[in-house]
């Protein structure tokens, strides 16, 4: 993989970007309670309250909780009455992500840039102004009901966007390290991986800088194809996964299933110190999968030396892998709702630009175990 990912990326030739973009600006979940979500971010993650808004602010039919830490913003979303699209979208996915909001400079050329290449609008360029300046917002659909956002908001300098009023609260929790997020990926049906590639490319200007396939991804009983997607400077990247043929279900069909759909499947979240960050996770409370020792007994062989030592790696669950750049180290959630379906990867870069090739069999391994602890393998 190493070779292949620096030959792809070498190999690409530079264009210029008609869709520059700055990074992720948020994501926004819809859930069925976004009170005690926005506890739980707060007190298992070390987000902080940023901002609100709801029937105080003169928002009726929802409620939004908007938590920071560092560079990652999460608004969780939920509906206060019934026939309500926020309420319909968790009645058939349960919680998961609804917006991939993008940082752009020109969120109206934006809109421009990507519905004259085929991008389906979800929201025509719109200007939300208050005191305290304006945001300027436009949105396309992507994968399932997930949508891209497309937000400006150089002339702003409140706490988040108009609307929201700023969010002031007695409990604070210490950070727990995460940074920014690295990348999400998408899961999407069978044969729709190529499609929605295409997607990428031709609305989006993405390129393909990487490709998986079930020989790359595979254990015994299940498999998957994935490619990723980055954007022209690699701020954004979004790797997309389709199930492919296995003796049982896999992971991906699995979570089609419970997810009703298309979807975010995890969000990688980046750290600059993965054993501190993980070690804090998982005292307040957040589960990940169970690697075996075995994995533990030959990693070093394969990835050659790290800064680490192997034994609070193995303590805590922690993947280690290596390309041309330098090696990586990455852990994976349960999930964070009781459906089976959207997880969080924790991500520390030791200058690894890859994505973990050699932890698939281990990674894969550990979620049929939780797959066939379910009954769902």
């Amino acid at each position: 993989m190493p070779s292949a990912l620096t030959a792809n990326m070498m190999e690409t030739p530079v264009t210029a970007d008609f869709l520059p973009l700055m990074g992720t600006d948020y994501v926004e979940f819809y859930v069925g309670n976004g009170k005690q979500s926005a506890n739980f971010y707060k007190n298992a993650f070390g987000f902080q309250s940023i901002a609100y808004a709801g029937p105080e602010t003169g928002m009726m039919d929802r409620v939004s909780y908007v938590l920071r830490q560092n560079q990652i913003t999460f608004v969780l979303t939920t509906a206060l009455k019934m026939n309500n699209p926020i309420a319909d979208h968790v009645y058939k996915h349960g919680d998961g992500v609804k917006v991939l909001a993008l940082k752009v400079e020109d969120a109206t050329d934006a809109w421009k840039q990507t519905t004259i290449r085929g991008g389906k609008s979800y929201l025509e360029p719109t200007t939300l102004k208050d005191h305290e300046g304006e945001v300027v917002l436009s949105g396309i659909h992507t994968y399932g009901d997930t949508v891209h956002l497309f937000v400006e908001r150089k002339n702003y300098s409140g706490s988040f966007m108009p609307g929201f009023r700023k969010w002031e609260s007695r409990s604070n929790p210490t950070s727990t390290g995460l940074l920014y997020v690295d990348h999400c990926v998408g899961n999407v049906g069978w044969n729709q991986m190529n499609p929605w590639v295409k997607f990428y490319e031709e609305v989006m200007g993405f390129r393909n800088i990487l490709s998986f396939d079930d020989k790359d991804i595979s254990t015994e009983y299940s498999a998957l194809m994935s490619k990723v997607m980055s954007n022209g400077n690699g701020y954004v990247k979004f790797p997309i996964n389709e199930p492919a043929e296995g003796k049982k279900k896999s992971q991906v069909e699995e979570y089609l299933d419970f997810y009703n759909g298309e979807g975010v499947q995890h969000i990688a979240i980046a750290t600059h110190d993965i054993i501190e960050t993980v070690t804090t996770l998982q005292q307040r409370g957040v589960e990940f999968l169970n690697i075996p020792g075995s994995y533990y007994e030959t990693v070093l062989e394969r990835v050659g030396k790290i800064d680490e030592d192997l034994e609070p790696l193995q303590k805590l669950g922690i993947l280690i892998d290596r390309d041309d750049e330098g090696y990586l180290l990455q852990i994976f959630s349960k999930p964070m709702q009781d459906r089976p379906t959207l997880f969080f990867e924790i991500i520390q870069r030791k200058g690894a630009k890859s994505f973990g090739k050699g932890n698939f069999k281990a990674l894969f391994e550990a979620l049929e175990r939780e797959q066939d602890a379910r009954g769902n393998l």
